[in-house]
């Protein structure tokens, strides 16, 4: 009866850990299974895993073949079979997308450079002020910049990835995309004769360029990302982030 007992006894301290009120110990399955090792990146990773790591590494390595063999590797990658949807992935930002964002927002500016109503609008921005503020010519540009952020980065139209942000905050891309259309806007409107046509106020003329801007701005970032990734030499090195070394 003794070694019964015991036989019991162990048996019981044995199969107590399965029991509804056991504690999960550290080196359980159940626990090694949820665990996520830091230094080994996701549980369950995918290629959208690998390629930003390789985007990571790309920015860390010094010497211009090291970042060749890493860009050569994610092209690897990217025409593997399966990895389609990986298309619409937007890494890169290069002169050629400057070039590509130009376009657009010459395409879009056309129409309004020969359109009497950019007058007309930007009268009545110049018209509406509370204590001497222009609040809808402002309240315009407010809309061109969230416009233009929604276009690139939630309108769905490719996957974006931000790298190399202007002082670790704005995003190489949408300031890119700002500031080819509103150089364009400005540009063509002096250049057509149409920015200081029937000698406008200062706010008039801001007016007209905010009004056109606006189209220049949305055609500047389809320009810009329609197309896919660019090839060339991304602009990372001339990123202006203060917390680089």
């Amino acid at each position: 009866m003794v070694d019964s007992d015991e036989r019991d006894a162990d048996t019981g301290r044995a199969s107590a850990p399965d029991g509804p009120g056991a504690p999960s110990g550290a080196d359980g399955p159940s626990a090694a299974g949820d665990r996520t090792d830091p230094a080994h990146g996701p549980a369950e990773p995918d290629l959208n895993d690998l390629l930003a790591t390789l985007d990571a590494l790309s920015d860390t390595v010094d010497e211009g073949h090291e970042r060749e063999k890493v860009r050569q590797t994610i092209s690897l990658v990217e025409r593997m079979p399966g990895t389609g949807a990986l298309a619409e992935r937007i890494t890169k930002y290069t002169s050629r997308d400057l070039a590509e964002s130009f376009v657009g927002a010459v395409l879009f500016a056309l129409p309004l450079l020969v359109e009497g109503g950019v007058f007309e609008i930007a009268a009545w921005f110049a018209a509406v002020t509370v204590a001497g503020v222009p609040v809808l010519l402002i309240g315009h540009v407010g809309f061109i910049f969230l416009a233009t952020a929604g276009l690139l980065y939630f309108a769905d139209f490719r996957q974006i990835t931000i790298r190399h942000p202007i002082f670790g905050l704005i995003p190489r891309r949408y300031a890119g995309v700002l500031l080819v259309s509103l150089a364009t806007s400005s540009a063509m409107l002096l250049f057509w004769g149409r920015l200081h046509e029937g000698d406008p106020t200062a706010i008039e003329r801001a007016g007209r360029i905010a009004v056109v801007w606006a189209a220049a701005a949305f055609g500047a970032g389809l320009g810009d990302i329609l197309p896919g990734e660019s090839q060339g030499e991304d602009l990372g090195k001339f990123d202006l982030d203060i917390g680089d070394d």
